[in-house]
């Protein structure tokens, strides 16, 4: 181990919702993986309105090891919330951010840390592969990143929430006044000089997961539209489609007229109806969702509630 390494304290931000069976297994592959690489940290959990036994094995694993601390939440805000609430706790000079279950590989971390000790102030955890998915999945989450990547610039689409982040970074993202984050894109936007560290996702070491199907699409929907206005631009797209055929039906229509031939009306109209309809009531729910997340927006109410905490700053 370098004397240079001692002085300065990894903070490793890891949020939990009903992860009671991975909170000891966590803290012993990380603790021993940073410990070996001779890297000062302390653990930072987050328990986000956990109904399991994950306060009572955190509060365990803080009376067994002084590196861990932990917040716990009123009630589950989701994961950005969580996310946001372990870098708020968070002590050290840079902050590394796992998931609980270990398909983050932590093996990786003392790589991240060597970069960061080259200079580089936020290292992107991307996957080489996206793991065990369907051919669903793995298209929406295509889908998903695409529309991510276009809005900020920045390739999304094997991005993780694995990623370490200098002290700068964090008091930047911590700073921006949102409420509605969407962690691993604002991390690539703020810029700051950054690298990446590929990764194989790892199975679950304990438990299941926690994402079903309609969970992913609703967190998938909050985050597009607390980064990106392109749904917005889409309402423009079928605007400028329906004017499109509202002309070509026009001139078919005089030209009917004109010529004699008799326009089949109610079938026609009836379509028309129902797919006009379609479109305005699709334009009318982007754009109504946009305006609930500017209401909630100038309410100001604050990302998370925080109802207890264990242990000490370091």
């Amino acid at each position: 181990m370098e004397n240079a390494s001692n002085d300065k304290l990894l903070s490793v931000v890891i949020p939990a919702h009903n992860e009671q069976d991975n909170i000891a297994l966590a803290v012993g592959r990380v603790g021993g993986i940073l410990d070996a690489a001779g890297i000062r940290h302390e653990f930072v959990f987050v328990d986000d309105g956990s109904s399991d036994d994950t306060w009572k094995n955190l509060c365990a694993a803080a009376k067994a090891n002084p590196c861990v601390r932990a917040v716990r939440l009123t009630r589950c805000f989701g994961k950005e919330a969580a996310i946001y609430a372990g870098l708020e706790a968070a002590a050290g000079d840079c902050s590394v951010v796992i998931d609980c279950d270990m398909q983050h590989p932590p093996e990786k971390i003392p790589e991240m840390w060597r970069l960061w000790r080259e200079g580089y102030e936020i290292i992107e955890g991307v996957k080489r592969e996206r793991g065990h998915e369907s051919a669903l999945h793995k298209f929406s989450a295509h889908m998903f990143y695409n529309m991510i990547s276009n809005a900020s610039g920045v390739d999304m689409s094997r991005s993780s929430d694995f990623k370490l982040l200098d002290r700068k970074a964090v008091l930047v993202l911590l700073n921006m006044p949102e409420r509605n984050t969407f962690f691993r894109a604002l991390s690539a936007w703020v810029g700051f000089l950054s690298t990446q560290v590929e990764f194989e996702v790892q199975p679950r070491t304990a438990g299941e997961t926690k994402w079903k199907p309609m969970k992913l699409f609703s967190y998938a929907v909050s985050n597009i539209t607390s980064f990106t206005s392109a749904p917005l631009y889409m309402v423009i797209f079928l605007g400028v489609i329906m004017l499109i055929a509202a002309i070509v039906l026009g001139i078919e229509a005089l030209h009917s007229y004109i010529t004699g031939i008799a326009f089949e009306g109610f079938t026609t109209v009836i379509l028309l109806l129902l797919f006009i309809g379609s479109i305005l009531m699709i334009s009318l729910g982007i754009i109504g969702y946009y305006i609930s997340k500017i209401y909630e927006e100038v309410k100001r109410r604050p990302r998370y509630v925080v109802e207890e905490t264990l242990g000490q700053q370091k």
